[in-house]
Order: C-alpha cells, then structure tokens, then sequence
C-alpha cells in the first residue's frame, strides 16, 4: 500500500472559524504522497497540511521529485514545489529554496522530517519547526547499504544541536522519549498523535471475515518492517498442523526477496498470498474481512496501520517497539510480542484464530480507542504549535538562533542579494 490520502474534491470548506489570521507555511519533506514510495508519513502530511489549505491558510511544500511528475503542481490546496530525486533532494533543495522561496515572507516553516535531515534552520531566519514521526537510529543498518546508513546515522547526529531551542512536533510519546534521549529540550517537544479518517475506515457488519484465519500486513515492503516475520509465523503455524494465512497487501524494493523466502518454506498462496498495491477501497475491505492486522516492523513512529485495523474492529499484534506501543494496547486493542520473537508471535495469531470471542473484545475495544484519534484533531494539534510559535517569534519572545540572516527588507525581498546570505 502505498499510503497516498484519497483524492478530495468538491468545493473547498470555509476556514475553520476557531483560527486567527492565515499563516504563510512552507514544508519541506522527501516526498509527496504522489510518489510511488509515499507512505505514512506522507499521508500525514497531506492529511494535516491538505486541512490547513482548506481552513484558508496558504500551504507550500518542498519535496523530491519522481520519474514523469511535473515539478510544479497543487495537491489538496498545497502549492507543490518538486526538485531533483530521491538520493538528490538533500543537496539541491537548499539551493532551491535560496533561488526560489527565500524571499516569501514565511511565518513558518516545518522541517517533517523523514528520511535524513536538511538542517532548515541554516537556510533561513524564519522560525522553524521540526516535525517528526521518527529517527532511524541503528536501524537504518537494518534497511539500507552500509554507505547509506552510516550516512543516515551519521546525519542524525547533529539534530539536537541543529534544531536547539526550535518546537519539535512528535508524533509519539515514544518518538518525544527518543528525541529527549538524543538532547533535545524536553519543555519544548510537543506530542502530537497521528490520527485516522473514522468515517471511511469503519466497522461493517455486512462484510463477513475470511472463511480461515487469515492474517492481514498492509504496508511497503521494506527491510525494517520485517514482513518476514509474519511469514515465518505462518510456516510455524503449518508445522504445528495449525490453520492460517497471511495476506501481504503493499509494494516495495523487499516484495521478491519475501518471495522468495514463502516459497524456500514451501508456502504456497494458500498460506501466504501478495497481492501488491491496493487502492484504500481495497484496503479498508482488507481490514474488514481479516482475522487479524500483522505489524512487526523494527522502529515506527506511530504505525498508521494499527490504527486503521483498530477502526475497522480488527486487532493487531504488534512487535514490542517504540511506536507501536503508542497504536498498539496491550490486551485492549491487540497484542504486542517480543520483536524477532516468531514463536511469540505464531502463539498469539494461533490464539486469536481460535478464540472468536477474544477477536470480537480486542475489535470492539479498538474501534473505541481509535475513535480517540481524528485527523481533524491531529490537525488542529499540529496547527496550535505553529500557531504559538508565530505568535512568540512575533512578539519577540522567539528566534531561530541558529538561523541564516533575514532580508534587511524583512522578507519582501526587493532589493535583497540572496548571495549575501550564503557569505555571511
């Protein structure tokens, strides 16, 4: 799955009364949630900043490019700005803001940071929030090649001090212990908790489970979300003559070495089936008609897809990670095992394909608990940060101090010499 939000359209809704004046927002992310390896944290972000547009506020956004894609479009009211590629974004889009979005009188700007950091308080005066669903860690050697992650790892470093004395936005309270951890102002780190559309992603009695225990991953298909794992699970499942089946929903650069490893355990589509990308009408079915949700990643910053199961009355079981401790309850909403543990996991599929009644109180308690989770909520969350932010930096109680200096014009840009920023 590739985790794009759904096209909207339709006639654009009235801002939203409880806001003061509009603000002037710049983003600047990997990727939008056009591009082919768009996930979560894309659909977050169209989820959160397609809202503000819509509530009257003007919402740019600085991300990569893709094979075939216009470098300039409008998605959801945000005002697209595409520059170079995956592996490129990083080195050229400081060079794009400077030539093309410097001399925009941004009342802030949020670094949703995802992937590598760019260290936007270097480009610019203007107050910057970091936003971010998680850090990597040592577990980018676990997705990535040794040069990749090490650079990963290695640009991750810097963040405390790059972002000192900016609002950070995290998703978790798991992601806030993590930053704290890292040397980040805990006073200045706010929680935000991603959110799930309750009205499209509902239970419906109408549509019946599997006729078998089926299992249900939904996700891409990369390295650290250990897609092998449930794999493995249903394989043990077969040796104990235990019923099950996994359904692998999803694309990604790991789909044939997970191929590979279902048919090396003589695992035929009987047990395991790929269906690859599915639309979000085809997800939410998915949801619906599955036993039970499957998510084993190694690290998430919330795990968008447990709260989705949740809103559909499916239970997840769920690696005993940071991040799916926050979407995952334990014995409420789902199960969470010891991560890498396959016989833990086989345990807990085997015990919830067995138990309806179990199944149905886990389902029923996590369409209560996601009903705490709105994106509407995440939205306006997200938006008073910035909010209090803009109203600081305007009242001189705040300041990027590690920022680039403003403009002497103050942002209007008419008579400033961008190359006079990069000398000082």
């Amino acid at each position: 799955m590739s985790g794009r939000g759904p096209e909207r359209s339709g006639p654009v809704a009235a801002a939203d009364p409880d806001t003061p004046s509009p603000l002037d927002i710049l983003v600047v992310n990997w990727q939008d949630r056009e591009n082919p390896r768009a996930g979560g944290a894309e659909a977050h972000l169209h989820e959160v900043f397609g809202r503000f547009a819509r509530w009257g506020h003007r919402v740019t956004l600085l991300c990569s490019g893709f094979e075939s894609a216009p470098t300039r479009t409008k998605l959801d009211g945000i005002e697209v700005h595409r520059v170079g590629g995956r592996y490129s974004f990083a080195t050229m889009a400081g060079r794009y803001f400077k030539d093309h979005l410097a001399r925009r009188a941004f009342d802030v700007i949020v670094e949703d940071l995802n992937k590598v950091p760019l260290f936007t308080p270097r480009w610019t005066a203007r107050p910057v929030v970091l936003l971010v669903h998680h850090l990597f860690g040592a577990t980018a050697f676990q997705e990535a090649s040794l040069p990749l992650a090490a650079a990963t790892w290695l640009l991750e470093r810097p963040v405390p001090r790059a972002f000192r004395g900016a609002t950070v936005i995290a998703v978790s309270q798991s992601t806030r212990a993590d930053l704290v951890a890292r040397g980040l102002d805990a006073p200045r780190i706010e929680v935000v908790p991603n959110g799930v559309d309750l009205g499209i992603y509902t239970p419906d009695e109408n549509v019946a489970r599997s006729p078998e225990p089926t299992a249900l991953y939904v996700g891409r298909l990369k390295r650290y979300k250990r897609v092998d794992l449930p794999i493995r699970a249903i394989a043990q499942l077969r040796e104990r003559g235990l019923p099950g089946r996994l359904v692998v929903a999803g694309r990604g650069d790991r789909r044939l070495a997970l191929m590979r490893l279902a048919a090396s355990l003589r695992l035929g589509e009987d047990r395991v089936r790929f269906l690859g990308f599915v639309s979000q009408a085809e997800k939410i079915a998915l949801f619906r008609e599955a036993w039970v949700h499957v998510l084993t990643s190694s690290k998430e910053g919330w795990g968008i897809a447990a709260l989705e199961a949740a809103a559909c009355g499916t239970a997840t079981v769920a690696s005993d990670v940071p991040g799916l401790r926050d979407s995952v309850v334990h014995g409420r909403t789902g199960w969470l095992v010891p991560h890498g543990d396959i016989s833990a996991l086989a345990n807990r599929l085997a015990g919830l394909f067995a138990d309806p009644i179990q199944r149905d109180r886990l389902g029923a308690s996590g369409r209560s608990f996601a009903e705490g989770f709105s994106w509407e909520a995440s939205a306006r969350g997200v938006l008073g940060a910035l909010q209090r932010v803009v109203a600081r930096t305007r009242s001189g109680v705040e300041s990027n101090p590690a920022g680039a200096r403003l403009p002497p014009d103050g942002g209007s840009g008419a008579s400033w010499d961008p190359s006079a920023e990069e000398r000082h």
